[in-house]
């Protein structure tokens, strides 16, 4: 039958829209299901909590102490004086300190210094300790999203910050306004992304500010002074301090029961104890693609 004309512009009413809501709103929703189901997680045994004691043991803050330099930070200090250094040594046995007294010794006669990092992280990390060890009004920090007191004697910035400045004097004309450059951890030189910044960087700063080069995996030291005495016509001493950790790395796990599993056994090879969750695992995932 044909719409009256009055009619037609009235929008068009459906007549099962109203059995629609009404079975909607009889219908009884139902929740989805858990991903996963609650897990009962045993109890420690007597060897496994033997074996958490031994990994927790000693760990701690020590006794404060005072500081007895190890004899290659003692001839680091000693040359930076007059070449550059490459030091290469073991996360935790103190290459920091041999920066942190050449920074001390050239504050002290009013000379400048930059730390570079390759993180920013560790470079606001650096920002925080160095202030607090030589003071706030004589620290800056220099990254792509912060920027602080710059024209303080000791800037603590990202290895690209530092390169860009190094541009920008050669663009001017001018001398960068630093006497002395330590590049924390050098080996980025070899990754295949950044390396050319701290290439650019190494070739770049003009022979008269000395370099210190921080690494804990560098390899082929020897090779890379080479380099470097090549590309700046300085001479490098290599100070390679072999061995171990000074301090020992621990490896564990935690579980959703904030229980607490050591990676490896006393044998040194994996805690068969970890199983449990990789089983748990696997039952989720099927679990999960069942539903």
């Amino acid at each position: 039958m044909p719409r009256r004309r009055s009619d037609r512009n009235k929008p068009r009413r459906p007549e099962n829209r109203g059995r629609r809501r009404n079975s909607e709103r009889r219908d009884e929703r139902f929740l989805a299901r858990e991903s996963s189901a609650e897990r009962q997680e045993s109890r420690l045994t007597p060897s496994q909590r033997e074996s958490v004691e031994r990994l927790l043991s000693g760990i701690g803050s020590p006794e404060p102490q005072p500081i007895k330099p190890d004899d290659f930070q003692l001839e680091a200090f000693e040359a930076i004086e007059h070449e550059d250094v490459l030091v290469t040594a073991p996360t935790g046995s103190g290459k920091t300190w041999i920066a942190k007294e050449e920074i001390r010794r050239l504050l002290a006669t009013g000379k400048r210094a930059w730390y570079t990092t390759p993180l920013k992280a560790l470079t606001n990390s650096k920002y925080t300790e160095f202030s607090a060890e030589f003071g706030a009004e004589n620290v800056g920090i220099l990254t792509g999203d912060r920027k602080e007191n710059g024209n303080a004697p000791l800037i603590v910035g990202t290895t690209e910050i530092y390169r860009n400045q190094l541009f920008d004097a050669l663009r001017q004309g001018e001398q960068v306004r630093t006497d002395f450059v330590i590049l924390d951890e050098a080996h980025y030189l070899s990754d295949d992304e950044r390396g050319h910044v701290w290439e650019e960087a190494i070739i770049l700063t003009p022979p008269r500010i000395r370099l210190l080069l921080l690494s804990a995996t560098v390899g082929k030291a020897e090779e890379f002074a080479s380099w470097i005495e090549t590309v700046r016509g300085s001479t490098v001493r290599v100070i390679n301090r072999a061995g171990s950790r000074p301090v020992e790395l621990r490896a564990a796990y935690l579980s959703s029961g904030l229980q607490l599993y050591p990676l490896f056994d006393e044998a040194g090879t994996f805690n068969r104890d970890l199983d449990q969750f990789s089983k748990q695992r696997t039952n989720d995932q099927r679990r999960r693609r069942r539903y």
